[in-house]
């Protein structure tokens, strides 16, 4: 027998309020599947058991709030079944087994329904797992009339939420400034050979179909990062853990203020008609709180893209683990010196931060000049 644990979510979580059960004991679950929904200060998260087999028993109650690692639920070998249950005591019998609070515990998506609705969920039943109210009963609720919380709740529920958010941003960027010897490098990215390719390649496209050019730097990243493996993986306790694998971590901005950095997985591997819907997926995932444990956990590597801003340089700070973060800022025309001659191009700055326990300046160079190249060479970055 196994235990499904809390999994780290990211270096600002130290624990997560579980909102949702989608197995029960007895449930056989593959690798991959999602088994619960976790809720954390920044989004509600799809939790994905990576381990083949059957559910013993839920060893935590919807609406409890545990640390990362806590034990979740027991895992079984396949094809094993769980023990029936103990006989419950007559006296026992008698007596509430399920605290009336437990019936207000709500899903995300409950709640979000009952947002949008304009349904109160503290009067709302809950008929999901161990009383959790489920988009069902939002809107068997809304079919009956209930009436909406008042309005001044809600923003008082979205001010704490940011409040809670920016104190854990705070302590793990504190964190990574604290225990990270950080370094900065910057390099100046031509950016014509790029956009010329681009546009001649979604000028036969719908607007839908359409690459941006933050796809192109995602994968320049990402095929530099193969390359320089030291900038790709993790420093542990017992020092750099390469990546098996690139998943590039973005950092997208949320609508109520805060920010996560979820990846996407296997980006060398992938073209670019496929990372552009990876990504148009992943932001608008994220903007509606519902991204999956995968995505906050793997990241090996992150970019921020900060061109809309209308900054030139941005110099970012490590998501620990990690050890290096890219940034792009505002893509501009600027009299550059070109082949021996001078004219105006639109170039990028390009920035790295990186962790100087795992690498130096050298490398760190050599990986931003492969950045540089491989931008300028776009035909690569569709292979």
């Amino acid at each position: 027998m196994t235990e499904f644990r809390m999994p780290a979510l990211g270096a600002d979580m130290d624990e997560g309020t579980l909102n949702e059960w989608l197995v029960k004991p007895g449930d056989t679950v593959t690798r991959g599947q999602i088994v619960a929904v976790v809720e954390t200060t920044k989004a509600a998260v799809e939790i994905e058991c990576w381990q083949e087999g059957v559910v013993g028993e839920l060893l935590v109650p919807v609406g409890q709030t545990v640390s990362v690692g806590t034990p979740l639920a027991t895992l079984l070998p396949p094809g094993e079944r769980p023990a029936e249950p103990a006989p419950v005591p007559a006296q026992a019998a008698e007596a509430p087994t399920v605290d009336a609070a437990h019936r207000r515990w709500v899903s995300p998506a409950a709640r979000r329904l009952a947002t949008s609705l304009g349904v109160d969920v503290d009067v709302v039943s809950g008929t999901g797992p161990q009383g959790a109210v489920v988009i069902s009963d939002v809107e068997h609720a809304a079919a009956h009339g209930h009436v909406a919380a008042p309005a001044a709740s809600g923003k008082d529920v979205a001010g704490r939420r940011g409040a809670e958010m920016r104190t854990s941003i705070a302590a793990a960027m504190s964190r990574s400034k604290r225990e990270i010897p950080h370094y900065y490098l910057a390099h100046e990215v031509q950016l014509d050979p790029a956009l010329d390719w681009l546009a001649e390649r979604n000028a036969a496209r719908s607007i839908t179909e359409r690459v941006l050019p933050a796809v192109l730097q995602l994968k320049a990243v990402a095929l530099a990062a193969q390359r320089f493996g030291e900038f790709n993986g993790f420093w542990r306790d017992t020092g750099f853990e390469p990546g098996s694998a690139v998943h590039v971590g973005v950092a997208i901005s949320l609508r109520g203020g805060g920010l996560v950095a979820p990846a996407i997985h296997d980006v060398p591997d992938k073209k670019l008609d496929e990372l552009m819907a990876d990504l148009t997926d992943l932001v608008a995932r994220a903007r509606a709180g519902s991204l999956r444990s995968s995505e906050m956990s793997d990241p090996t590597i992150t970019v921020t893209n900060l061109g809309d801003q209308g900054v030139d340089t941005v110099f970012g700070v490590i998501y620990p683990p990690q050890v290096a973060l890219v940034g792009f800022g505002t893509p501009a025309q600027r009299v550059c010196a070109v082949d021996g001659g001078i004219r105006i191009a639109t170039t990028v700055q390009a920035s790295l931060a990186a962790d100087h326990r795992a690498s130096d300046g050298h490398r760190g160079a050599l990986f931003l000049a492969a950045v540089n190249d491989l931008l300028g060479e776009p035909d690569l970055l569709e292979k």
